[in-house]
């Protein structure tokens, strides 16, 4: 039995839902976090006791973290060429996780909890501003990366799209002026056609 813990307006949820779907893997996911609670239970800190979403649980075998779920998946199922075999194209998979998490979701996070979740008498402009520039900053580079690329890294989708490509749905779909990048555009709506995509990317709430 496989089960995923989380709901779906969770960014890092959306990851593990992408790659799940992009695998095959059957699995039943279970609302949790936000307002779905959940996460402070004692049964949900014993799986990860940082209260957060998502949680990969699969007979007996518990994982928390959303990359580290996105690098179970891809490199357990090689079938689908989400990790690469190449261990240099396999490092740069690595290398935009990390940037994903460490930078680019980072960056937008105060912008889109100021402009979806946060009713309008109460948010702060210049917080949003500090946001957009930061998310600016990662969106540029990323744009000038993905110039003549397909995927970000080689010729073909793999794990790194889907990390990067969950955190740009976010800062695609904000309603905050922004800075028209073409490659990152171009590459953002190939992705997002995908049929795991579908299942994974919602509307922001």
């Amino acid at each position: 039995m496989r089960r995923l813990w989380g709901r779906l307006s969770s960014v890092n949820v959306q990851k593990a839902v992408w790659g799940l779907e992009e695998v095959g893997l059957a699995y039943e996911r279970v609302e949790a976090g936000g307002a779905f609670g959940r996460v402070r239970d004692p049964d949900y800190v014993a799986m990860n006791p940082n209260s957060l979403v998502p949680v990969l649980e699969e007979d007996g075998f518990v994982l928390w973290e959303s990359n580290a779920i996105l690098r179970y998946l891809a490199r357990g199922q090689a079938a689908h060429g989400l990790w690469p075999e190449d261990p240099r194209e396999a490092a740069l998979v690595d290398q935009w996780l990390d940037w994903q998490a460490t930078r680019f979701t980072p960056a937008t996070r105060d912008a889109f909890w100021q402009t979806v979740r946060t009713p309008a008498e109460q948010r702060d402009q210049a917080v949003i501003d500090r946001s957009v520039a930061a998310s600016e900053e990662c969106a540029a580079l990323l744009d000038a990366h993905l110039m003549g690329r397909p995927f970000l890294v080689g010729d073909r989708f793999t794990a790194a799209d889907i990390a990067a490509g969950a955190a740009a749905h976010r800062w695609l779909h904000l309603d905050v002026p922004r800075i028209e990048r073409p490659a990152l555009r171009a590459w953002y709506e190939r992705i997002r056609t995908r049929p795991a995509a579908a299942s994974a990317l919602p509307p922001l709430s």
